[in-house]
């Protein structure tokens, strides 16, 4: 089996409007150190049409790669049951599920974005939810999650790249759809705020973009 690495990120994990998006990117060493050539870089310090150029070349480059997206009304459900740190693990681990098959692609190391204060504990959960389906497999996978992972490996560069391109996407799908610009849909951001004072007073409740379990939202309402 060739050494093939996974890297696995996150978009939009804090924002009260929008999905949520979680990307994996699969690349031999010879793909990564392609990935480092292009000039891959944690996704927030890129300016949006440079990660849209990247993005196009990380899915010619790259072994593999998918990405898993949850709606806000989605996220909300999921909350009345479990953390969202236990919803990223679940996420990681259906993002690592998909890119399984075949399996004569399968990646021998996965690096996590750890989603949780504690690294190690990020990497036991999503080893023992990827074992659930994957039993034999999960224990020949080496796991390495890291706080800041975008910034120490190309692979999770890469799937930050996609993750937030793809967000910026489904955002922008949004506001066309509803004619209206909310901003980026995070609760620091005014433009947000003043959006979702005024859907609050005029209609008593939020649509089905907006994650109504998140305080902001339920502090309006």
């Amino acid at each position: 089996m060739p050494d093939i690495r996974l890297g696995i990120d996150e978009a939009g994990k804090g924002p009260v409007i929008g999905p949520m998006c979680i990307a994996g990117v699969c690349a031999t060493k010879e793909q990564e150190i392609k990935l480092k050539n292009l000039g891959v870089a944690d996704s927030k310090k890129l300016t949006a049409k440079k990660r849209e150029q990247l993005a196009v070349s990380i899915k010619k480059y790259v072994t593999s790669w998918y990405i898993y997206e949850v709606e806000a009304k989605q996220i909300d459900d999921l909350r009345k049951i479990m953390t969202m740190n236990e919803i990223m693990v679940l996420c990681f681990s259906k993002v690592m599920e998909e890119l399984s098959i075949p399996e004569d692609k399968a990646f021998t190391v996965v690096f996590l974005d750890a989603a949780d204060v504690s690294e190690e504990r990020f990497a036991r959960r999503v080893h023992d939810e990827y074992a659930k389906k994957f039993e034999e497999r999960a224990d020949k996978i080496e796991y390495i999650s890291k706080h800041k992972a975008d910034t120490l490996s190309p692979v999770v560069s890469a799937a930050s790249i996609l993750a937030k391109t793809r967000r910026d996407e489904l955002i922008e799908d949004i506001k066309k759809k509803e004619n209206v610009d909310f901003g980026s849909g995070y609760p620091s951001d005014p433009k947000t705020k003043q959006f979702l004072e005024n859907y609050a007073k005029e209609h008593g409740d939020f649509p089905d973009y907006v994650r109504k379990s998140w305080k902001t939202a339920e502090n309006l309402l």
